[in-house]
């Protein structure tokens, strides 16, 4: 060792850092759980799992603090777990994180503590509680104190409430995950001062109200998912201000009064979900082609009417298209069979009419990715009956309908359509995005990726 060089493995654990670790452990533990005995030098020769240390000033100080069923020699709490004060006493910690902690019990509640979070202000970076459905109670507004935080995460938890408008105050934040909760009330028009937020996820919530017009401020969004709530009204125009988006998902909400053409300007979108929302708009409202870099696209379930636009058969990377169950019209363009990347196709359920004129290699293809059945005027080429995948519930062009009156088609369109009404996409799974060919785009992709590397290791 170099004269003068602090031997950092040497170095001791002030007392008071040391005893507040012990207690706030045991907290969450249990009390029979003596640390002091089974881990006499926790950020040296015993350490403890999920405990991390940095050596400043001579001392070791307690950085990283994991509790929870993660591995199966980790800290896992007790169905008497709390929180004690000596959490907060370690003023050093960057990162917290609870995970399957706060079970659910008939006599228990366990809520996050309202107060002593500015102790950590300067400190703390990252804040996760993932999978404790025992938690209840409301998001402290005194979060709002910690300016340093850069990722927020409270995932399937059960917390309730509405978002605190001082989550605004964490100007520094990258990620912010709500998803999975009980959270009520509209998303706050503060969350606006967020400008560097990469990812904001409040799907699976009762959330309501509009969506804030100030959603077009957060330019630096890469993924929004806002889906499975109660979220109402017309979709701003604002929101295709966000241009450095890939991912956003607004499936099952109720917004309407029709898609903005601001859509169609989000040159770095791969994945767009808009299903299940009474929009009840023209399909060719959006020029589809703009969408350079859109691979799934899902527009189920939206009262769309309208014939199938050309622009979305030049969609030139697009691997999924759901139109399922609107109330679209005209012929099914056979130019989607020249989509080199097409790889399912749902079109069941809507008032297509005419004769399906693509190859039976494309039926091969597709295979069950394939859908047009609901249409009752649509027909099928007999000759193609004798490949091995050719579409279900599509009658043949050859023969005579045996329903006669636009009543019955209606009634058999309502039954298919009550039968058919929520829509799985199995093709959502892939096994990576094509890089687009805007620098843009590719950009913005490598920040979100280095920033994720940064936030678990």
């Amino acid at each position: 060792m170099c004269k003068g060089e602090a031997d950092g493995s040497i170095a001791p654990m002030e007392k008071y850092e040391k005893e507040a670790l012990y207690s706030a452990i045991q907290g969450f533990v249990g009390n029979e759980w003596n640390g002091s005995f089974l881990y006499p030098d926790p950020c040296g020769w015993t350490t403890i799992e999920g405990v991390s240390c940095d050596f400043s000033n001579g001392f070791w100080y307690v950085t990283d603090l994991t509790i929870g069923d993660l591995y199966d020699n980790s800290l896992r709490c007790s169905q008497s777990a709390e929180f004690r004060e000596h959490l907060f006493a370690l003023t050093h910690l960057k990162r917290l994180y609870f995970s399957n902690c706060f079970i659910s019990d008939q006599h228990e509640e366990f809520t996050i503590p309202v107060s002593n979070w500015d102790s950590l202000e300067n400190s703390l970076e990252s804040l996760e509680f993932r999978s404790n459905p025992g938690l209840t109670g409301t998001i402290p507004s005194s979060f709002g104190y910690l300016k340093n935080l850069r990722s927020l995460v409270l995932l399937e938890n059960g917390l309730k409430g509405e978002i605190p408008g001082t989550l605004g105050n964490l100007t520094k934040l990258k990620r912010l995950v709500l998803a999975g909760n009980n959270f009520v009330g509209p998303i706050p028009s503060s969350l606006a001062r967020l400008t560097s937020l990469l990812i904001l996820d409040t799907s699976r919530n009762f959330l309501s109200g509009a969506l804030p017009v100030t959603i077009g401020d957060l330019s630096s969004l890469i993924k929004l998912d806002l889906s499975n709530n109660r979220l109402n009204g017309k979709l701003p125009r604002e929101i295709g201000e966000l241009k450095s988006l890939t991912l956003l998902d607004l499936s099952h909400n109720n917004f309407s009064e029709g898609l903005p053409e601001t859509f169609q300007e989000m040159d770095c979108l791969e994945e767009l979900v808009l299903s299940d929302n009474p929009i009840r708009d023209y399909v060719a409202r959006i020029q589809w082609q703009n969408l350079k870099s859109l691979e799934i696209l899902d527009l189920s379930n939206m009262r769309l009417k309208g014939n199938i636009p050309n622009s979305m058969t030049e969609m030139k990377k697009l691997r999924f298209l759901s139109l399922s169950n609107n109330i679209l019209t005209g012929n099914i363009p056979s130019k989607f069979e020249k989509t080199p990347t097409i790889n399912a196709l749902y079109l069941d359920g809507n008032d297509f009419t005419g004769k399906l004129e693509f190859s039976p290699r494309f039926y091969t293809k597709l295979r069950s990715r394939f859908r047009a059945s609901g249409n009752m005027n649509l027909c099928l080429s007999m000759e193609l009956m004798s490949t091995r995948h050719f579409p279900q519930g599509v009658k043949l062009c050859e023969q005579e309908s045996t329903i006669d009156s636009k009543d019955s088609n209606q009634s058999l369109k309502d039954e298919y359509r009550s039968q058919n009404r929520h829509h799985i996409i199995a093709s959502f799974g892939h096994s990576g995005h094509a890089v687009s060919r805007f620098t843009f785009c590719y950009v913005a992709r490598m920040i979100l990726i280095a920033f994720l590397s940064i936030i678990f290791l």
